[in-house]
């Protein structure tokens, strides 16, 4: 009953949660998030130095900005989960972090603030590195979002159209189909890292392409996260919704108000 299906595509799968080698048990979770951030570090590496920047500088800078942006997703996640998962009881369980629960606004946050020290120690301009960075986010969800597939989580309401995944229910006896939004999520950030990268040879100005990732993925969680059934909450509102929403709102209006100024590719 751990089947994953797509009726609608004739599509079966049964993909195992974790590698066990004696003791040692591997989630291929972490595996695909970890795949997802070397496939970001490696394209952010490999068109770091045709930017102007030093390759061996950022590596030094993602050997901790990483952990940071691990531990901001772990403390976002656990704060809007605080009385519900009973962290409040016992705070240590904040450390549990093999238990599950981490937040991708919490991780984008601490990598923001990684970037933000790394620039101000390195001398480096921030809007510069922010345009390459945003790049690397969009794939670094795209392919982590695919750790949720192996999990069998993060999918919406039920659905019947035909992209619906269907999972067994071994409380009702029942097979429910969903949508299945983590893959909305995947394909919406492939399409917008097509975008940007091409756009990214023909800025105008720095900062234009961390806007436009701000933009972009932000109107998308905004109306994905509006099908999921496991949203963060804070009162009546998804969490991550309102972030979507302000995050577009502002990429958006910023991106207009540049778009009617001149600008100095010199500069």
């Amino acid at each position: 009953y751990t089947t994953i299906s797509f009726p609608g595509l004739g599509l079966e799968f049964n993909p195992a949660r974790m590698l066990e080698l004696g003791p040692l048990k591997i989630h291929f979770y972490g595996v695909i998030i970890a795949l997802g951030l070397i496939l970001a570090v490696l394209y952010g590496w490999k068109r770091a130095k045709p930017l102007g920047f030093d390759q061996d500088k950022m590596t030094d800078g993602v050997l901790w900005i990483v952990p940071l942006a691990v531990l901001c997703a772990r403390l976002y996640y656990c704060i809007f989960k605080w009385q519900e998962n009973g962290y409040a009881d016992n705070p240590i369980r904040i450390l549990y972090i093999w238990e599950g629960g981490l937040a991708i606004y919490g991780g984008v946050l601490g990598a923001i603030l990684g970037v933000i020290i790394y620039c101000k120690v390195n001398k480096v301009s921030l809007p510069a590195l922010l345009d390459l960075v945003a790049l690397g986010f969009l794939i670094g969800q795209m392919v982590g979002r695919w750790g949720n597939f192996f999990n069998r989580e993060a999918f919406g309401g039920d659905t019947d159209w035909f992209l619906r995944m269907g999972l067994f229910n071994t409380y009702t006896k029942q097979w429910e189909y969903h949508h299945p939004t983590f893959l909305y999520e995947s394909v919406w950030n492939l399409i917008g890292f097509i975008i940007l990268h091409f756009a990214s040879k023909r800025k105008q100005y720095d900062g234009q392409i961390a806007l436009g990732y701000a933009a972009w993925y932000g109107f998308g969680r905004m109306l994905i996260e509006g099908l999921r059934t496991d949203s963060l909450y804070w009162g009546p509102f998804r969490v991550s919704q309102v972030l979507g929403l302000a995050s577009f709102a502002a990429g958006a209006v910023v991106l207009i108000i540049m778009a009617f100024r001149k600008h100095d590719p010199e500069k």
